[in-house]
């Protein structure tokens, strides 16, 4: 009966333990310290009732990942990662096209006969403007996109 006894009281023992677990303030130093090692400056984390929450910004999915993974530390309930968010990746901008660019453009369409036709490179995209005879705008456009190497804004007219 002493055995049993003696086996209940350490089952119990160890349950209550593992139940009370760390504190929030342990949680806290050791998810700050791993957090801290992945993430730049910005990062937060708040710990309550066990449960880690980063925050801030980082720079892409990569980082985003290696901070939560360090805030799972051991005693943690779980990882709240809600409130951190990736930078958006800016939208890079078209290239303007240059004079020589204009003039590429504008000896390609005359090549073909489209004397009527002007070349705007100060628009991104080059903008064709002017008129064509009927029925040869888009080979108008082909030409002009060909020699420019990407699409251009159309603004031509058929007469």
């Amino acid at each position: 009966m002493k055995k049993i006894l003696t086996i209940l009281c350490l089952a119990a023992a160890l349950t209550l333990s593992a139940c009370w677990g760390k504190s929030d303030a342990d949680l806290q130093k050791a998810a700050d310290a791993a957090v801290k090692a992945k993430a730049p400056a910005g990062v937060t984390v708040a710990v309550k009732d066990g449960v880690v929450t980063v925050s801030g910004e980082v720079a892409d999915a990569a980082t985003k990942t290696a901070v939560e993974t360090a805030a799972k530390v051991d005693g943690a309930k779980s990882v709240d990662s809600s409130k951190l968010t990736v930078k958006p990746t800016p939208t890079p901008t078209p290239a303007a096209a240059t004079s020589a660019d204009q003039k590429k453009i504008e000896d390609a369409l005359k090549a073909k006969g489209f004397n009527d036709v002007k070349v705007d490179t100060t628009t991104t995209p080059a903008t064709i403007r002017g008129t064509v005879p009927k029925g040869k705008l888009a080979e108008a456009v082909k030409v002009a996109q060909e020699a420019a190497g990407k699409p251009v804004k159309n603004e031509v007219t058929e007469k």
